[in-house]
């Protein structure tokens, strides 16, 4: 089954999307869906004063599709399970909070924090995605515990700040303090990193398939290390992701150390 929900027009406030997921939709018709209460600042109003709905029996499982400019509506995605959701237009913040299955695709740009506190699941963001994408939420300690956010354009800053486990794949630049903070999982970004890239990192891998200047921190420096069955096992698992993943494996790499401020047991990977 597949609901379609179309956007009339750029609501006037924010709208609150958190209640707009698959599983929550599954075995309702449409009037139902139509007089689901969504917030408007502080006042919760009918859904069809938004969207025009459509459902489509066509046996593809639970799915939802959102159209329109969506950049003026929040927590798409919220704590996601299963299904799929996918989105013709651009999105507003906090998109995907706490994913801990199924699929999110987004045509547009995302707003800021994105796939913040991940848990599993897939999300791709075909533009760019703002500030602390996949990272916690604000007050929290912990970001990203799996799954994979995949982002073709730009990300802004602290991308990745106190992830945990997981991929974060990003194709064009990054903002500053990427991978701040990492504990564990892996950070891969093809194009240029702005300042402060790994800062505090504890453990965890950050590539810069695009090449940055962290070398010239003093809190990472160049081992000897002969990483070079492991930098293939990485190299060839992000092949699939094209652009300037498509050939590290006939790269050869360098690997920094650090931070050393924090016990320096992350890496950096530099291709060359």
């Amino acid at each position: 089954m597949t609901w379609t929900l179309t956007l009339l027009q750029p609501p006037a406030l924010r709208l609150d999307l958190r209640s707009l997921v698959p599983q929550a939709l599954a075995g309702m018709d449409v009037a139902a869906v139509e007089t689901l209460p969504l917030w408007q600042g502080r006042q919760p109003l009918p859904l069809a004063e938004f969207f025009k709905v459509v459902r489509t029996d066509d046996g593809a499982g639970d799915s939802l599709v959102f159209e329109g400019d969506l950049s003026r509506c929040d927590r798409i995605g919220w704590q996601m399970a299963a299904g799929r959701i996918a989105v013709r237009g651009s999105v507003g913040d906090l998109l995907g909070t706490g994913l801990s299955g199924g699929e999110i695709t987004v045509a547009g740009h995302a707003g800021e924090l994105a796939g913040c506190e991940m848990q599993g699941g897939r999300i791709t963001v075909q533009g760019n995605v703002g500030d602390f994408a996949a990272a916690p939420l604000p007050g929290s300690m912990e970001g990203v515990k799996g799954g994979v956010l995949l982002v073709q354009g730009r990300a802004g800053a602290r991308l990745a700040d106190r992830m945990r486990r997981g991929l974060v794949l990003v194709h064009g630049g990054a903002g500053d303090f990427a991978a701040s903070r990492l504990v564990a999982g892996t950070v891969a970004v093809g194009g240029a990193l702005g300042a402060h890239a790994g800062f505090q990192m504890r453990r965890g891998t950050l590539l810069c398939a695009g090449g940055c200047a962290i070398e010239a921190s003093p809190n990472f420096i160049a081992t000897r290390h002969d990483v070079g069955v492991i930098w293939q096992l990485l190299a060839r698992s992000l092949v699939a992701y094209g652009g300037a993943f498509a050939g590290l494996p006939s790269r050869r790499v360098r690997r920094l150390a650090g931070d050393l401020a924090t016990g320096g047991r992350g890496e950096i990977l530099l291709p060359g």
